[in-house]
């Protein structure tokens, strides 16, 4: 079994990537990219991206959505800045270096919360969820482009084969769909409402939660009291 990530190995691997990850993965990930900005902003208003890197994203989004972006890599950031600076992003409210475990914003910040190729990068993707799911408002969507891994056959064992070596690299290649199913299915009032294949290959997956409004989610919590 590979050992668990940790936000050292994280962040060195990452500071590592900074200076060439536009031209290794900006093609390769694009059109999941241009999905999540679609999907965040059906829902519109004030936007978190978590994970934002050097930004890579942020030029396509409309100048109406408000963004906010955060990211554990210094270096990453500091790439995503000059971005923001140079072609005079306005929209951005700001960026920062954060820990997705830990967000530093009050509950029900955000209209939408877009993760993209993020949520098996942490050490605790269920917590970072959580995370997510508090600074958001109800109403609101958490998006992911996120991997979902092969339980069975050649493809499974290759993911075992090489999980030790994505460790070293900062992310993770064993993660089943069932660990977003049965997170939505634990997280009070949050509810999956898409996935959807991605390139390349379609190991990664568009995945929308939205979080419930808080007239539905309150017979549900004190059923759930009644029931404890």
């Amino acid at each position: 079994m590979a050992a668990e990530l940790d936000k050292d190995t994280i962040a060195q691997a990452y500071g590592y990537w900074a200076p060439f990850y536009d031209l290794v993965f900006g093609a390769v990930f694009e059109q999941g990219r241009h999905a999540a900005i679609r999907a965040a902003e059906r829902i519109g208003g004030r936007i978190l991206e978590v994970g934002v890197g050097t930004g890579i994203s942020l030029p396509d989004y409309g100048r109406a959505s408000r963004l906010v972006g955060v990211d554990l890599s210094e270096p990453m950031l500091r790439k995503a800045q000059k971005r923001v600076t140079e072609l005079r992003l306005r929209n951005v409210e700001g960026l920062a270096l954060m820990d997705a475990e830990r967000l530093g914003f009050p509950d029900d910040s955000f209209d939408v919360i877009v993760a993209q190729y993020v949520i098996t990068t942490v050490p605790h993707p269920e917590g970072t969820l959580d995370e997510f799911a508090r600074v958001l408002k109800p109403g609101g969507e958490i998006v992911l482009v996120s991997r979902v891994g092969a339980e069975t056959g050649l493809r499974g064992a290759l993911e075992q084969c090489f999980a030790p070596l994505t460790y070293w690299l900062g992310w993770r290649l064993q993660f089943p769909w069932s660990r977003y199913t049965n997170w939505a299915e634990r997280a009070h009032g949050m509810q999956l409402i898409e996935r959807r294949p991605m390139p390349p290959f379609g190991h990664f997956s568009l995945i929308r939660f939205t979080k419930e409004q808080e007239s539905a989610a309150l017979p549900r919590r004190r059923e759930m009291r009644a029931s404890g």
